[in-house]
């Protein structure tokens, strides 16, 4: 048996002679190779910046990285065996190399084989003069593939002798992870790649393995990278049968508080408490069709219970003018509907009677040529309990006036929720501050490209949209569900997208509850991502939708592993990041960058000394990436896998020149316009019409 200790002489390629915390200076033998290292089992490259070598000590080997390499003059050459005395010594150059102190490299030996396992952080340095030694290929092979559980297979590391990467699913997905780099260099691939690996990996151990996938594809990029997969799910803003797209569904009752803010760009100070009493409204029911007046009444009463309160407590009806005047107005708008009818019964008649004379009264004491609009706090307690109790008259209970939960999932029609706006505008007296967010509602519900979108009808579920988009209930060979963005109006796709995200997250939150602790792992894809979680401003009064969008990423960054929700982010600028996102990504993926401000960032987010390792990302060839983070137990440069042609996303560059010669591509612009303006349902109507008139 062959130890490193009586192999040394043969593997020694110099020593120490400078030490620090973060760096170890080393003076090269003049025999040590200069381009091939031929003794260590396996040819290999050597010197090479970035890649491994060893420094021999009493605790195992310090595994260290190549950072640079020089020449320095020196006055007396080092010599081996016999001096020769008598000779003149010239000027001598002699080779030397810093190095990065990584980990240490612990042997054992087991069944008369030697065994090697590695692990980040360092006991002790080493001292001047110790020897430093060329790794062997089965101590390469032990510092890349070193940790528990390298499941899934992602490449090979071009600076340890191909060595297989393999990482950690659990690892990789669980603490976030972030695969950086400019278009072109093979990120799109590597993500589509991992998600396939991953699964390809699960089903050798089982044959429908249920895993979960979620990419939100703002290119439709992914449409064919998961074919042969079981249970892909693909949805667009327009389906085609021929490509496997379904109709994109995400109701507009999906939809919370912060979305319909952002999206209507409601003002703080009349639009949004508008806003948010129409939605209590309209899940609640109260703007259904087919419903007795006394519970039409009774929704009424509870509202405007409700709205006293509020008013009540933020002390508008003694308030300074014109709040208390405002308070007044409402109190004649709620008066008109509050007219008796003979449908209701003597007790609920009563009440009424009773709060309609004291609302007389409020108002006949404030009326003449100089009113005074202050109410007294006596006066405004009894018309909350008057309300009160024509409320409980009308057959309503004491925890009904509790208001319900504005942003709860309960579903509603576009007609309804319009109908909630303007009423509540009435009674709130906003009327004349919700014009221009009543106009972004009105052409919302009334786009016919996006009515498939947001109004689907009345045949979709909570539970039936959750098993279609999020997990089936079924699910016994895997699931990944690509939402296409491409085809969706600018203006509303950052709302689809934070729905989409925000709804999953809640979800498994309620999952998690239901299930005391247990979770449903699920990883959520992210591309384009510097385009929806990008950096805002904090101070602005309205929040616009891609800061409402990143604000639902940074919560699911923070929280999202404690209820199984991973992130995965693809984006060319990192530096437009959000901070809080990027800095709760624990692995990266980091594919060439040219932009140095991108570089900057991705510097000051490892916490590793990666200085040499870093400074490759500029030259990195497509395919090759660096790996660093939880997912690693050291950085390693990693070749991609190939992943055939029929799986990678759509996101080749253009071939100009094949086109300008070799092709006769025609264009169609009819068709293309006619799809654009939504002509071709119209034509096809028209042609029906025409076919019925003949028959």
């Amino acid at each position: 048996m062959i130890t490193p200790i009586s192999n040394a002489e043969s593997l020694q390629i110099g020593s120490v002679d400078f030490v620090s915390p973060d760096e170890i200076k080393i003076t090269l033998d003049l025999d040590a190779p200069n381009d091939v290292a031929l003794n260590t089992g396996v040819p290999r490259p050597f010197p090479r910046i970035n890649s491994y070598v060893l420094i021999a000590g009493e605790g195992g080997f310090l595994v260290s990285q190549i950072e640079w390499i020089t020449i320095e003059r020196s006055q007396f050459p080092k010599r081996r065996g016999m001096q020769d005395f008598g000779v003149l010594d010239l000027p001598y150059p002699l080779r030397k190399m810093s190095v990065i102190p990584l980990g240490v490299l612990k042997e054992s030996i087991k069944d008369n084989d030697t065994a090697y396992s590695f692990a980040r952080g360092i006991e002790t340095f080493p001292t001047v003069g110790d020897p430093v030694l060329l790794p062997t290929q089965s101590q390469l092979k032990a510092i890349i593939e070193s940790g528990d559980n390298r499941r899934v297979n992602i490449g090979i590391s071009p600076l340890a002798g191909n060595a297989v990467v393999s990482v950690d699913p659990d690892r990789i997905f669980g603490r976030h992870l972030a695969v950086l780099g400019n278009t072109g260099s093979g990120k799109s691939c590597s993500v589509a790649g991992l998600l396939r690996w991953s699964i390809e990996a699960a089903k050798k151990h089982q044959d429908s393995p249920n895993t979960r996938f979620i990419v939100l594809d703002p290119n439709g990029e992914y449409t064919n990278s998961f074919k042969g997969l079981a249970n892909v799910r693909v949805y667009g803003a327009e389906p085609d049968e021929s490509q496997g797209i379904k109709q994109l569904v995400v109701p507009m009752w999906l939809w919370n508080t912060a979305e319909w803010v952002a999206f209507t760009q409601a003002s703080g100070k009349a639009q949004k408490p508008t806003l948010v009493q129409a939605l209590r409204c309209v899940r609640d029911g109260q703007f259904e069709v087919n419903l007795s007046d006394s519970v039409m009444v009774r929704r009424y009463l509870r509202t405007l219970i409700t709205i006293s309160l509020l008013e009540k407590n933020a002390g508008s009806p003694w308030g300074h003018f014109p709040q208390n005047k405002n308070f007044y107005l409402k109190l004649q708008s709620w008066r008109k509907g509050l007219e008796p009818s003979d449908t209701y019964d003597e007790k609920g008649k009563n009440a009424l009677g009773n709060l309609n004379k004291h609302i007389d009264d409020l108002l006949n004491a404030r009326s003449g040529q100089y009113p005074q609009y202050d109410f007294s706090k006596s006066e405004i307690d009894q018309l909350i309990d008057l309300l009160r109790n024509a409320h409980q008259a009308f057959g309503g209970m004491e925890t009904d006036v509790l208001p319900i939960d504005a942003d709860i999932p309960r579903p509603f029609n576009g007609e309804d929720f319009l109908r909630s706006i303007e009423a509540n505008a009435e009674m709130m007296g906003t009327t004349d501050y919700i014009e221009t967010m009543l106009m972004r509602v009105k052409t919302l519900i009334s786009d016919a490209k996006l009515k498939p979108v947001i109004c689907p009808g009345n045949g979709i579920t909570l539970d039936g949209w959750l098993d279609e988009y999020i997990c089936p209930s079924n699910n016994n060979d895997g699931s990944i569900t690509i939402i296409d963005l491409s085809l969706l109006p600018a203006e509303i796709t950052h709302i689809i997208t934070s729905v989409m995200a925000r709804v999953t997250l809640e979800v498994l939150q309620r999952y998690r509850r239901q299930e005391k602790g247990e979770t449903l792992p699920t990883i959520l894809v992210m591309e384009e991502a510097h385009t929806f979680i990008k950096k805002y401003n904090s101070d602005t009064e309205n929040e616009n939708a891609t800061a409402m969008c990143t604000k639902v990423f940074e919560k699911i960054a923070r929280e999202g592993r404690k209820y199984g929700l991973g992130l995965v982010l693809s984006s060319q600028r990192p530096s437009e990041l959000s901070p809080t996102v990027i800095s709760q990504c624990n692995s990266f993926l980091l594919h060439r960058l040219s932009n140095d401000k991108d570089q900057e960032l991705v510097g000051k987010l490892v916490p590793d000394n990666l200085r040499g390792l870093l400074r490759e990302l500029p030259s990195l060839p497509s395919r090759n990436a660096i790996l660093l983070g939880w997912a690693s137990e050291l950085p390693v440069m990693v070749r991609m896998n190939y992943l055939e042609e029929k799986y990678r996303p759509k996101s080749d560059d253009p071939e100009y020149w094949n086109v300008w010669t070799n092709s006769d591509r025609a264009v169609n612009w009819n068709t293309v316009a006619s799809r654009w303006q939504d002509y071709a349902e119209a034509n096809s109507n028209s042609d029906d019409e025409e076919d019925e008139n003949n028959g």
